[in-house]
């Protein structure tokens, strides 16, 4: 359980998974079950369909009860995040306007994919967010999935906004985080948006990671980050090392299918995914389950 109560959107998010059963509907009773899991793990708050939550083949009205399952189990009352992204803005805008907010604490918005607009496009697409959104806007960097890259420069001219208060920054270019460490107002927010970067990025400003393993390895992963942001970067880096050593594998065949897989065995959930993602296989399974034992992770 925690101990100390870190400001708002600082510390660990798991990126939740979307349970399902064996037919791909979706599993409200390990949902609730994982909500209890990930809190009781000492995480700080929560995302809700991001990537990891395969919210691309979820529909609107499972993300409808979805948002409502985690808040009637969110008994440790942790901040959400949740995720409207996409690349058709009049429909986002529209998105908005029928959403609920209440409980809702920030949104995570992906920037626009496939249709690769320019930066000064991409500034009015967020901007247009911002405006419409009730709550806090929180940006999304992943050009590995969206073919575009939100540079430095964009990233901080979206920060004057007064409703963009952060990004999650899964680029990978630590010379990008460091630019915007470096430039950005005091009171903007940078989140790791990848599980091993998180602790360098904590290193030069940033405030925690939005994180895929944290679903399954909760206490280990928030105890790495909760040294990182209390300055104990030795501690951190020793916990780091066992995370470094089956990262690769959890995303060798997709994102969630790794940490589904993990979470099976922990015994939370069946490991099915949606199409066309396609449910991990056994020789992975094996290895990911070894590869945790051997770090002791597991």
């Amino acid at each position: 359980m925690q101990v100390t109560k870190l400001p708002k959107f600082h510390g660990v998010a798991p990126a939740l998974v979307t349970p399902m059963h064996q037919d791909r509907s979706i599993d409200w009773k390990a949902l609730s079950a994982l909500i209890n899991h990930v809190s009781q793990g000492g995480v700080d708050y929560l995302v809700v369909q991001g990537t990891t939550g395969e919210s691309a083949t979820t529909t609107s009205d499972e993300k409808k009860k979805i948002i409502e399952t985690i808040k009637e189990s969110n008994a440790y009352q942790l901040p959400i995040v949740y995720g409207i992204g996409g690349n058709d803005t009049e429909s986002l805008l529209t998105q908005i306007k029928n959403t609920s907010f209440d409980g809702i604490d920030a949104i995570l918005s992906v920037a626009p994919y496939y249709n690769k607009p320019s930066s000064r496009g991409v500034n009015e697409h967020f901007n247009a967010i911002a405006d419409a959104c009730p709550v806090p806007v929180i940006l999304y960097n992943i050009p590995g999935r969206t073919g575009i890259n939100l540079s430095p420069e964009t990233v901080l001219a979206l920060a004057e906004h007064s409703n963009i208060i952060g990004i999650k920054e899964a680029s990978c270019i630590i010379e990008q985080c460091i630019e915007i460490a470096f430039n950005k107002p005091k009171d903007f927010l940078l989140i790791s948006g990848d599980d091993v970067q998180a602790v360098p990025i904590i290193s030069i400003g940033g405030v925690g990671v939005m994180s895929v393993i944290a679903n399954a390895l909760p206490n280990k992963f928030s105890e790495m980050i909760h040294h990182a942001l209390k300055g104990d970067f030795v501690s951190a880096q020793k916990i780091l090392g066992h995370f470094l050593a089956i990262d690769s594998y959890l995303y060798e065949e997709g994102n969630p299918v790794g940490v589904k897989l993990i979470l099976e065995h922990l015994g939370l959930m069946k490991s099915q995914v949606r199409r066309p993602l396609a449910s991990g296989s056994n020789e992975l399974k094996i290895k990911l389950v070894n590869r945790c034992k051997q770090e002791k992770l597991i």
